[in-house]
């Protein structure tokens, strides 16, 4: 799986993107972030707010629910405002 992170998020975790292979329990993109802030004291800055994290699993965005596997792309970033 490819995850990406853009803006503050990347900034936090203090990476841009990397390759993972999550445990079989995360099934969904919610369980991934979970996973993934208990990887270091970055990512669990970078996810330290849920609610401030949007997702996007193969270049659609999602919710926490939506269903993740081996070999997605999953992109994390900010909320974004239109001007």
């Amino acid at each position: 799986m490819r995850v990406l992170y853009f803006a503050w998020l990347r900034q936090r975790a203090g990476i841009g993107e990397e390759e993972v292979s999550p445990p079989a329990e995360v099934t969904d993109v919610g369980g991934l972030m979970r996973w993934l802030a208990a990887r270091s004291a970055g990512h669990a800055s970078a996810f330290a707010d849920p609610a401030q994290v949007r997702c996007a699993v193969n270049q659609e965005f999602c919710g926490p629910d939506h269903p993740v596997s081996a070999g997605d792309e999953v992109a994390f970033f900010p909320p974004v405002t239109g001007g």
